[in-house]
Formats: structure tokens, sequence, C-alpha cells
């Protein structure tokens, strides 16, 4: 998938989302906040399958791993932040629907553990260590 589509493709999803957000939130329709994060969901099920796939693909034989532990050590950070993502989206939803008593913190504890891991990531980006 080229990049112009996947731009594409986040601002579709992004753009449905806010919309039925919005339409939630103004009272305008009665719909189940599971159904209202559909789109999320959706636009997450394919980046986990991009991902698998692309994982998947270093796993074939003749593939030197030691080349690229830095790749793969970084598509499985972004595997553990997607599922990370989604487990706020499900306990959110799961606490907006009242299914559940959870106290908001721990609700957004996945939530702050993708958020601390992409600023580490970032520090490590801007500040890289060199060895000599």
């Amino acid at each position: 998938m080229s990049l112009a589509q996947r731009v594409l493709l986040t601002w579709l999803f992004t753009l449905v989302f806010l919309i039925m957000l919005v339409l939630k939130l103004d009272g305008k329709v009665n719909w189940n906040w599971f159904l209202i994060f559909l789109p999320m969901w959706i636009f997450d099920s394919i980046l986990l399958l991009m991902l698998g796939v692309k994982m998947a693909g270093r796993c074939r034989a003749g593939h030197d791993l030691r080349q690229g532990a830095p790749g793969l050590r970084r598509k499985v950070w972004y595997l553990l932040a997607l599922l990370l993502k989604l487990g706020f989206c499900l306990t959110l939803c799961a606490r907006l629907e009242q299914l559940t008593d959870l106290r908001l913190v721990y609700v957004c504890i996945p939530l702050w553990t993708v958020l601390t891991g992409a600023m580490v990531e970032l520090g490590a980006n801007i500040f890289p260590q060199h060895r000599d």
C-alpha cells in the first residue's frame, strides 16, 4: 500500500469516527459506544493485518535476523502499541456503556503506557546513541 493510500485511509476512517462521535455527543443518535468506535477498530484491524504480514515476512527461510534486529524491535513495539490502543478503546467503551464500573484511572493505563512508550521512542530517535 502506497503512502498516499495509507494517508487517505487514515483520514477517511478518522473522519467517519469523528462524525459518528459528534452525532452521539450531540444526542442526534442513540447508538451503542461500541458501534461509534467501529471505524477505529476496522482501521486498527487493517493495521494489525499489515503489520502481521510484514513481521511474518521476516520469519521466512533465508532471512538474516541479525541484520534487521532494530527493525524487528520497532515492529514489535508497533504491535504492542496497537494492542494497548485496542485495549484502551474496549475498556473505554465498556465503561461508557456502563458494562463495568472500572475507575477511569484504570481505563487510561493502556493509553498512558502507549504515550510513555512513544515519548521514549521519540527521545531515542532524537538523541541516538552513537557507539565508537
